[in-house]
C-alpha cells in the first residue's frame, strides 16, 4: 500500500520562550543549516544564540500566532486535508523541525498499512538547509526505524510548468487588488558558501552575473539559480515589464556574506528609486510563517514606509490554495498509479 507525506520546515509548539528555544536548538544545530564543525556550532548555538535570541524570537512568534496555533502548521494541515480529499491513499504531514516529526508522520502512515511513501518536501528550490536536510533526515529515520518501508521524493519544482502556472495565477490575483508599481520577489537567503558546497562541478558557481545564466549541471542543486529562474518564469508567464520586478534575499543570520541583494536594503533603497507603491511575494515559502508575516509584512512594511514608501502589500503564499492542493494531488496520483 502506498501513502503520501508532505514535509514543511516546522514551528515551535507555542510562542513561549521555552518552546521557541527548543525549536531553535533543533533547527540551528542542523549541520546543513549552520555548516561548521559540531564543536564550534555547539559553542555558537548553545553558548551564544540560545542565550540571546529566544526571547526576541518568542516575541516575534507571539505577533503571528493565531487562536488555532502556528500559521505554518495550520496552512500545512489544511493543505494535507485537501490533498487527502483528492487521492485514494493515506496522506500525512510532517515537519523537519518540531512537531509533528518526520518519524511521527511515517509511523502514522505505517499504522495505516503503508509500505511505500512519496515524500514531498514543500520547497520549490533546492538548498542544503531545505530539500537536502529533509531528504537526509527522512532517509536516516527510514533506515533506522522503518527499514521495510520504501521512500521516494518529489524533486524541487521551481521550474515545473504546472507549479509556475499556479504561482503566477496566485500572484496575478493578489496584484489586481493592489496599486503596486513594483513587485519584489523576496527569497529566503542562504550563506554564499552553501552555493559553492552544493556545486557538483566544484567550479561553475561564481555568484556573479553570468554563472546562473550559463547552462550547467550545477543548476540542479543551485539555490541562487533556481530562485532567479522562478522569477523569470513567473515574469514571462505574466508578461511583466523588466522594470516592474526585481529579486532580493531575506532573513540573513550572522556576519558571513549571504546571497544579495538583501531584502532589508531594498526596502530602504526602493523609495529613493522612485518606487513608492510596493508589493512583495515570497516564493521560497509555500506557507505563510514568521518570515513572511512578521519579517516582511510587519517589519518590512515599517522599513519601506519609513524610507518614504506610500503603500506596501504582501502577497500571500500558496498556503492551502485550491489550485495548489489540486496540483499536489495530481503529482501524488501520478505516483500512486505508476
Amino acid at each position: 500500500m502506498k501513502g503520501i507525506l508532505i514535509i514543511n520546515l516546522g514551528s515551535p509548539d507555542s510562542p513561549n520562550k521555552k518552546d521557541v528555544k527548543r525549536y531553535l536548538d533543533e533547527f540551528l544545530m542542523d549541520e546543513r543549516v549552520i555548516d561548521i564543525s559540531k564543536f564550534w556550532r555547539t559553542i555558537l548555538v548553545r553558548g551564544i544564540i540560545l542565550n540571546t535570541r529566544p526571547k526576541k524570537s518568542a516575541e516575534a512568534y507571539q505577533k503571528v500566532w493565531t487562536n488555532d496555533g502556528s500559521p505554518l502548521i495550520i496552512h500545512t494541515e489544511n493543505l494535507k486535508n485537501k490533498i487527502q480529499n483528492q487521492v485514494k491513499a493515506p496522506v500525512e504531514m510532517a515537519m523537519r523541525y518540531g512537531n509533528p516529526s518526520i518519524k511521527n508522520g511515517i509511523q502514522k502512515l505505517k499504522d495505516q498499512g503503508v509500505s511505500e511513501i512519496l515524500a514531498i518536501p514543500l520547497y520549490p528550490q533546492y538548498a542544503m538547509a531545505t530539500t537536502e536536510t529533509v531528504i537526509v533526515k527522512a532517509q536516516e529515520i527510514q533506515k533506522m526505524h522503518f527499514p521495510e518501508i520504501r521512500m521516494d521524493f518529489v524533486p524541487p519544482f521551481y521550474n515545473n510548468t504546472e507549479y509556475i502556472n499556479v504561482l503566477s495565477e496566485s500572484i496575478q490575483k493578489a496584484l489586481e487588488k493592489t496599486d503596486a508599481e513594483h513587485l519584489l520577489f523576496s527569497y529566503h537567503g542562504i550563506p554564499e558558501r552553501h552555493i559553492y558546497k552544493t556545486d557538483p562541478t566544484e567550479s561553475h558557481c561564481k555568484i556573479d552575473g553570468s554563472c546562473c545564466n550559463t547552462p550547467s549541471e550545477a543548476h540542479k542543486t543551485c539555490y541562487r539559480h533556481q530562485c532567479f529562474e522562478t522569477t523569470k518564469l513567473v515574469a514571462k508567464n505574466l508578461n511583466f515589464d523588466k522594470d516592474f520586478y526585481s529579486d532580493s534575499f531575506q532573513s540573513r543570520l550572522g556576519r558571513d556574506p549571504w546571497l544579495q541583494p538583501y531584502t532589508a536594503d531594498r526596502f530602504e533603497d526602493l523609495p529613493h528609486e522612485k518606487v513608492k507603491k510596493l508589493a512583495v511575494v515570497t516564493p521560497a515559502f509555500v506557507a505563510d510563517c514568521l518570515e513572511t508575516i512578521e519579517e516582511i509584512g510587519m517589519e518590512g512594511k515599517e522599513e519601506f514606509l519609513h524610507a518614504g514608501g506610500e503603500s506596501f502589500h504582501t502577497i500571500p503564499c500558496l498556503n492551502d490554495d485550491d489550485d495548489w492542493a489540486k496540483l499536489l494531488s495530481k503529482w501524488s496520483n501520478e505516483w500512486l498509479e505508476a
